[in-house]
C-alpha cells in the first residue's frame, strides 16, 4: 500500500500539526542535504541497485530519499541475494511504537553521545540496524555574517558521501510499512571546519561521513562496534561551495 500528502512550506503546518509546534529546519543542524539520484553512481560507489523510486534530491526532514542497508537475507548463503540493498526511507526516524510518522520531523539526527538512550534511537542502536545515507553533499547554515548563510560542504575529491545513520520499519495503523533513517552527528567544536557554522552561541555538530572503505565495516558492524565509527571527517577532505541565502523548503511529496 502507497501513500502521500503534501508537505507544506517550513512555517506551515505538516501532518496536520499546528505550525507553531514545527521548528524551522532552515536553521536546525544537520537538516538538510543533497541525496544522490544517478542510479550509476549508488551502483558503482555504494554497490547497491538503485530503488525504482529514488524519491527527492533536495532532502529536507520528513521527505523521502535513498538510504543503504545489508540486505536482510545477505548471509543465508544464496549467491542470487546481494550483500546490500537501497530503499526508500523517510529522513527522520519512525520508531515501531510511534502513532504517526510525525516524529520524522524531530528525529533526523541521532547524536553520539545519547542515542543509545534516547527511547525513539535505542532499540535501532541496539540492533545495530544500521545504513548508508547517500548524499552529494550537505548543506549547514555559517552565522558569521550575522545573517544565514546556506552553505554546501562536500567531499573535495567530488565523489558522493555516506552519511552513517540507523533505519527503522513502521507500520501505519492501515497496515502500510515505512522505512526511515536519521544520521548520527558528533560534537565539532574543536573542527577546523564545522566549527564555523551555526550560531555562535550553539554546540557545533558534524554528521558522521565515513569512508569508502569502512562502508561494508558499518553495515555488518555489531552494536558493541558502533561507537568506534563515529568520528569526524577530516577538514582537508571537504570544500565549502556556493554560498546562498537560506531559503524554506519547498512543498514537497510527502508521507501521510
Amino acid at each position: 500500500m502507497a501513500f502521500f500528502v503534501t508537505l507544506k512550506p517550513s512555517r506551515q503546518a505538516a501532518f496536520g500539526q499546528d505550525s507553531s509546534n514545527i521548528p524551522d529546519p532552515r536553521f536546525a543542524m544537520c537538516s538538510h542535504y543533497e541525496a544522490v539520484k544517478n542510479p550509476q553512481t549508488l551502483k558503482t560507489r555504494f554497490g547497491v541497485a538503485p530503488p525504482s523510486d529514488l524519491g527527492r534530491g533536495d532532502m529536507w526532514p520528513g521527505y523521502l530519499g535513498p538510504f543503504v542497508r545489508s540486505h536482510p537475507q545477505a548471509r543465508v548463503g544464496d549467491e542470487a541475494v546481494p550483500a546490500r540493498e537501497a530503499l526508500l526511507g523517510a529522513f527522520g526516524l519512525v520508531p515501531p511504537w510511534a502513532k504517526d510518522a510525525t516524529m520524522s520531523r524531530h528525529t533526523y539526527n541521532a547524536r553520539s553521545e545519547t542515542v543509545a538512550q534516547k527511547p525513539s534511537f535505542s532499540a535501532a542502536w541496539r540492533e545495530a540496524r544500521h545504513c548508508l545515507i547517500a548524499a552529494e553533499a550537505f548543506y549547514e547554515p555559517d552565522w558569521r555574517s550575522g545573517k544565514a548563510i546556506s552553505t554546501r560542504i562536500a567531499r573535495a575529491d567530488g565523489q558522493p558521501m555516506g552519511i552513517a545513520g540507523l533505519w527503522e520499519r513502521w507500520k501505519s495503523p492501515q497496515g502500510a510499512v515505512l522505512h526511515s533513517f536519521t544520521m548520527l552527528t558528533v560534537n565539532a567544536d574543536a573542527h577546523p571546519l564545522m566549527r564555523h557554522f551555526h550560531k555562535p552561541q550553539d554546540e557545533k555538530r558534524m554528521v558522521v561521513v565515513l569512508p569508502e572503505d569502512r562502508y561494508g565495516d558499518w553495515l555488518e558492524a555489531t552494536a558493541a562496534q558502533s561507537a568506534s565509527f563515529l568520528t569526524l571527517y577530516p577538514a582537508q577532505d571537504l570544500v565549502t561551495q556556493a554560498p546562498e541565502p537560506l531559503e524554506p523548503p519547498e512543498a514537497a511529496p510527502g508521507l501521510f
